[in-house]
C-alpha cells in the first residue's frame, strides 16, 4: 500500500447519516420500506457522502481503454483493432454508454490507458505511462512492470480527485479492451481465490471451445507468474502487474481516489468488479464507497460481488461493459434523491399513518 505515494486516508460510510436518511424516508406518504432498493440507495448515497442529499447529485462516467497482449492466444472473437475503434466511438458519442450517459445527464470521461493505435480524435484523455501501449502476453510472463501499475493507479487517483474538485458527486466506471475478460478472470482467480473454470465465461461471445481455451490461458498465466492458491495474500500490486490490464490498473486508482473523497462509485460489470477487488485488496476501506450497478452473466462476477458484499441494483443480463450498466444505474440516483426531496410527508399531505 505504501508504494502508492498519493494514497490518502479513506473514511468509511457514516451509518448514523444512513439512519437519519431512513428516518426521513419513513416520514413520506408510503408504507415503511415500500420503495425497497430505491430507499436503500438513498441511504447508501448519504452514508458514503456523509451527508443527507439536498439536491440532485452530479454524475460522471469514466471509461478506460487499453489493449492486451493475450489476444495472441485467441481468447476473443473480435480483432484487437476494435479497442481503438471503440475509443473513437466513445469520444464521438456513438457508443451505448454515450447514449445512456446522455439519458442520465452524466459527463463521460474517455481515457486511453494504453491502446496500441489510438485514434486521432479529440476528447480522449491520455494516461499512458512510459510509452507502454498494450500489455505483454500474461500467459508468457508479467503483463506489465509493477512500476507501470503503480503509476496508472496514481493517475486514476488524480482523475478522481479532479472530478470531485470539479463538483462531480458520483462516479461510474467502465472499461474497454479486447481480451480484457480473460485478464479479469485471471485477477479474480488470484484474488478470490477461485479455480479458472469458475471465473471464465464467454465474454463477448466465445463458444465452448473458446471458453476452454480461456481457462487454459488463465491457468498458464497464474502458473508462469507464480500465483497459486495464496494469490490473495500476495502484494496486490504485484498480482495486478502480473495478470491484469492497463485500464484495470487505472480504474483501481479511480475507485481508490473516489473513496478518499467520499464519492460513491458505481461498478459496471465483471472487469470493473475485478478492479474493485484489487482496490479493496490495496485498501479495504475503499470497498465502503462501492455500489454494484449490475450483475454480469459472466460466472466470475457473482463471486466477485459476494466477496465485496455487494448486491447489484440491476440484473438485466448486460454483458457489454463500457460502463453501460453503471450508466443505467445512475438514473436510479435521480429517482432515489427525488423521492427523498420531493415526496410529501404524512403530516404535510394530511395523510393518516398506518
Amino acid at each position: 500500500m505504501n508504494r502508492i505515494a498519493s494514497l490518502g486516508p479513506i473514511a468509511g460510510p457514516d451509518e448514523a447519516i444512513a439512519r437519519e436518511t431512513a428516518r426521513l424516508l419513513e416520514e413520506k406518504t408510503k408504507p415503511p420500506g415500500s420503495l425497497g432498493r430505491l430507499e436503500w440507495l438513498a441511504c447508501r448515497l448519504a452514508a458514503i457522502r456523509r451527508a443527507v442529499p439536498t439536491r440532485t447529485l452530479t454524475p460522471a462516467i469514466v471509461v478506460a481503454a487499453a489493449d492486451h497482449g493475450l489476444v495472441a492466444e485467441g481468447v476473443s472473437p473480435y480483432p484487437q483493432a476494435v479497442t481503438a475503434q471503440m475509443l473513437a466511438n466513445f469520444a464521438n458519442g456513438g457508443a451505448a454508454v454515450s447514449v445512456l450517459a446522455r439519458q442520465a445527464g452524466a459527463r463521460v470521461i474517455v481515457v486511453d490507458a494504453g491502446v496500441l493505435d489510438p485514434p486521432p480524435v479529440d476528447g480522449i484523455r491520455s494516461a499512458v505511462v512510459g510509452g507502454v501501449r498494450g500489455t505483454a502476453n500474461l500467459a508468457a510472463g508479467p503483463a506489465m512492470p509493477s512500476g507501470v501499475a503503480v503509476a496508472l493507479i496514481e493517475s486514476g487517483i488524480v482523475l478522481a480527485r479532479e472530478l470531485a474538485d470539479a463538483g462531480i458527486e458520483t462516479i461510474a466506471v467502465g472499461d474497454m479492451g479486447i481480451g480484457n475478460t480473460t485478464a479479469a478472470s485471471a485477477l479474480c482467480a488470484a484474488f478470490l481465490p477461485a479455480a479458472p473454470t469458475d471465473v471464465c465465461g464467454p465474454g463477448t461471445g466465445l463458444d465452448a471451445a473458446g471458453v476452454a481455451r480461456k481457462v487454459e490461458v488463465v491457468r498458464r498465466a497464474l502458473s508462469v507468474n507464480g500465483i497459486g492458491a495464496d494469490g490473495a495474500a500476495r502484494d496486490p500490486i504485484e498480482v495486478l502487474a502480473a495478470v491484469g490490464g492497463l485500464e484495470v490498473a487505472f480504474l483501481v486508482g479511480v475507485i481508490i481516489g473516489a473513496a478518499e473523497r467520499r464519492v460513491p462509485v458505481f461498478l459496471d460489470g465483471f472487469i470493473t468488479g475485478a478492479a474493485a477487488l484489487v482496490a479493496s485488496a490495496i485498501d479495504p476501506a475503499a470497498s465502503g464507497c462501492m455500489i454494484a450497478a449490475t450483475r454480469s452473466p459472466e460466472p466470475g462476477h457473482a463471486l466477485v460481488l459476494d466477496r465485496l458484499g455487494l448486491e447489484p441494483l440491476l440484473d438485466l443480463g448486460l454483458r457489454l461493459g463500457e460502463g453501460s450498466g453503471a450508466a443505467l444505474a445512475l438514473s436510479l440516483i435521480r429517482s432515489a434523491v427525488a423521492i427523498l426531496l420531493e415526496m410529501a410527508t404524512f403530516e404535510g399531505a394530511g395523510v393518516s399513518r398506518g
